[in-house]
């Protein structure tokens, strides 16, 4: 990726903010009291115009965290340099994977699928010190907080079905009828599971039982690319392509959860809204010709949290 260079002060702060504490544990976090969490998704870094966005993206203090829910982009090395670039300017960013970084592009020198590209995309981000789906939650202690910042892994079903859609093949046929079909359908293979829904059961149960381990004590940031509920896909100019865009298994987990905000991107609709009195954040950048008309220099980090959070 053009213009990624890495300046030798950003590589030695990283360096010491690792030193200083362990992965994920929360060790460092504790002495914390300033900076910002801070969320953006849907980076795709493949645009040359985004990848100019993404290259300006900076903390506005050494304390600052960044959430990336999804879609940095789809050939591995994009990721790897976009978020090595990234955690060497901020104190600690925390990924979640979009439906992107699962394609198999043939152009793509790492040809892996499925799980295995998932925990391909694992082990790089843990050599780089970003905190995965797979690793301990951490926890932030800064203003708003402390919560514990919780990045998932779910996938979809094709439950968010329109109406007359009895199943997954009828949905499909009618996005077909219409022409909007998510590549996902060409480039996302689930091995070595059968479906994606399976693979997206197996994802939503494993979160369960890590969720329900968390200290209950603290409220939660829970970080998706897909949302959780499925109110805010109501708003896409075709709904026939909501059925790629989450699961009715997690309809109640904003609740169940004690989440003091959700974050997600994929529908490319920054936007809050607030459901059942929790704040949902989308903080996706999308594709340049959506962000367009928002500004010639968009400033898609969105601060998660305010400092009068309060527990759930």
């Amino acid at each position: 990726m053009a213009g990624c260079g890495f300046r030798a002060s950003e590589t030695a702060g990283r360096h010491r903010r690792r030193a200083a504490g362990d992965e994920g544990t929360g060790k460092d976090e504790a002495a914390v009291t300033t900076g910002t969490l801070l969320a953006v998704s849907d980076l795709h870094v493949g645009y040359p115009e985004n990848r100019r966005v993404v290259e300006g993206l900076r903390p506005g203090s050494d304390d600052d965290w960044l959430i990336v829910a999804g879609d940095v982009g789809e050939f591995f090395a994009d990721v790897e340099r976009t978020l090595t670039m990234l955690s060497d300017r901020f104190a600690r960013v925390v990924w979640t994977p979009g439906n992107h970084e699962l394609w198999t592009p043939r152009e793509d020198p790492v040809q892996l699928r499925g799980v295995e590209r998932y925990e391909h995309l694992v082990r790089m981000c843990r050599r780089l010190g970003v905190v995965t789906p797979e690793d301990p939650y951490p926890v932030w202690t800064g203003p708003g907080g402390p919560v514990t910042v919780a990045p998932l892994f779910l996938l979809y079903d094709y439950s968010f079905r329109v109406p007359g859609a009895a199943s997954k093949e009828q949905a499909l046929q009618q996005a077909h009828e219409a022409g909007v079909v998510c590549t996902d359908e060409i480039l996302l293979h689930p091995d070595p599971f059968p479906a994606v829904e399976d693979w997206c059961a197996d994802r939503v149960r494993r979160t369960r039982e890590r969720l329900a381990a968390r200290d209950t004590a603290l409220p939660t940031v829970l970080v998706n690319h897909y949302p959780l509920v499925r109110e805010p896909t109501r708003v896409l100019r075709y709904p026939q392509f909501a059925q790629w865009c989450g699961t009715t298994l997690t309809a109640d987990w904003h609740l169940r959860y004690g989440a003091a905000v959700a974050v997600y991107g994929h529908l490319h609709i920054p936007r809050t809204t607030v459901h059942d009195g929790v704040r949902f954040e989308e903080v996706s950048l999308g594709y340049p010709r959506e962000w367009r008309h928002r500004g010639p220099t968009p400033s898609p980090m969105r601060p998660v949290l305010v400092a009068s959070t309060t527990r759930r």
